[in-house]
């Protein structure tokens, strides 16, 4: 017929994302009557079945790319000490960086220092949210669900979050060996330091080897400043905790550390 309209053949509708299930976080010690909650974003280095192995080497599955090497066990010491509540994911930060929000490059890196991150590469819109949605939601509720209940109590919570960094990063050596990094609020993060400097002999220093300039607070920002509380994010060299014997050397060095800071805010508190 003339003039007619030729219909386009529609296109195939794409595959779904395969559903996966939610990754709580996990809590230890919920019952804690001390007022630290300690945070550890990259705990482990799990890749569950659905991402396969990212394409990654078992090597680089087990390097500092994955997850923060000896973080957990010095937060599981310092739990322990402090008589603090301790909340940590259980996945990969290479499948979802929970210290990340969703739409940061590096919630899901496409490379991580050196090395190409090849199940990253080619993430569709409906994969991000299906990695957000099993990942990063569960644990940023978690937290939150955590940090209100505890306000509730009146346990007037603190926020520390504990991580660990490699000596030598793109070929340059790093001699800090103990950072402090803050966000909005430095007082804690000052306390903190200042209580290293007189309680231990560590290399310690403000906002290094990272600062908020480098998108490391996410966790801090979303999550303690809202509700006003003191927080900071502690950077262990993981040299310096490659056993477990020298995780709880560093923790019990960093309870004490932690135990001064935060009398120190208090302190500051009740003076203004």
């Amino acid at each position: 017929m003339r003039g007619a309209t030729k219909l386009k053949t529609p296109a195939p509708p794409k595959a779904p994302v395969p559903l996966v299930d939610a990754f709580l976080p996990v809590i230890e010690n919920v019952e804690a009557a001390g007022r630290i909650i300690l945070v550890c974003e990259h705990a482990c280095n799990h890749i569950p079945p659905a991402w396969g192995d990212l394409g990654l080497t078992p090597a680089q599955r087990m390097a500092h790319i994955a997850w923060d090497p000896g973080a957990l066990a010095v937060s599981r010491g310092l739990a322990q000490r402090l008589d603090a509540v301790l909340i940590h994911a259980p996945v990969s930060r290479l499948v979802y960086d929970c210290n990340r929000a969703p739409d940061m490059p590096g919630a899901m890196p496409v490379r991580s220092e050196i090395h190409d991150i090849p199940g990253n590469a080619t993430i569709s819109a409906s994969e991000r949210l299906a990695r957000t949605e099993a990942v990063y939601l569960p644990w940023a509720n978690g937290l939150h669900s955590l940090i209100a209940k505890r306000i509730a109590l009146g346990l007037q919570p603190v926020m520390i979050t504990i991580h660990s960094f490699t000596p030598i990063y793109h070929d340059k050596l790093r001699r800090v060996e103990f950072g402090v990094i803050h966000d909005a609020d430095p007082h804690l993060s000052v306390a903190i330091l200042n209580a290293a400097h007189k309680l231990t002999g560590l290399q310690a220093e403000l906002n290094a080897p990272y600062s908020a300039a480098d998108d490391v607070t996410h966790t801090l920002r979303v999550q303690a400043t809202p509700y006003g509380l003191p927080n900071a994010m502690l950077e262990i060299r993981n040299d310096l905790i490659a056993t477990p014997e020298a995780a709880e050397v560093m923790a019990d060095q960093l309870a004490a550390v932690l135990n001064m800071g935060l009398v120190e805010i208090q302190r500051q508190a009740k003076a203004s």
